[in-house]
């Protein structure tokens, strides 16, 4: 009784193990895009809000899984830098559509009509992640 319990526990174990791989095998990779943009106005609660907000739009270009923009949160560790306006964050599925995006006629009109006479720095990191 006891080594068909144990027995049991085993195989219970391996199969959730399994399940798990396989689970993070089919678990897509995504590409991220964040970018820092420090306003020529610094602080300007308009230059801010419209950066985000046309930034929000595009959830709209194909391609883009996620967006999130906001304003900085002020931070006295000395380990944070809290120097910029907006932060932008988009992610992708690959970095094919990362590469469309950054193509994309929306986007290319935002940073045109939007970013370029609004922002005097612009700080851009890509990482993968799970």
């Amino acid at each position: 009784m006891k080594n068909a319990l144990l027995l049991s526990f085993v195989l219970l174990l391996t199969s959730c193990n399994l399940f798990k791989e396989s689970q993070e095998e089919s678990s897509p990779e995504r590409v991220n895009h964040v970018v820092f943009c420090w306003l020529k106005d610094s602080g300007s609660i308009v230059h801010r809000a419209q950066l985000i907000e046309t930034s929000m739009k595009f959830k709209d270009i194909p391609g883009v899984l996620e967006v999130r923009a906001g304003e900085v949160i002020k931070s006295d560790r000395s380990i944070v830098d809290s120097t910029y306006d907006v932060a932008i964050f988009l992610s992708f599925k690959n970095k094919e559509d990362l590469a469309s995006y950054i193509q994309h006629k929306d986007h290319q009109l935002a940073v045109k009509t939007v970013l370029k006479p609004l922002v005097s720095k612009i700080l851009v990191y890509d990482f993968s992640s799970q």
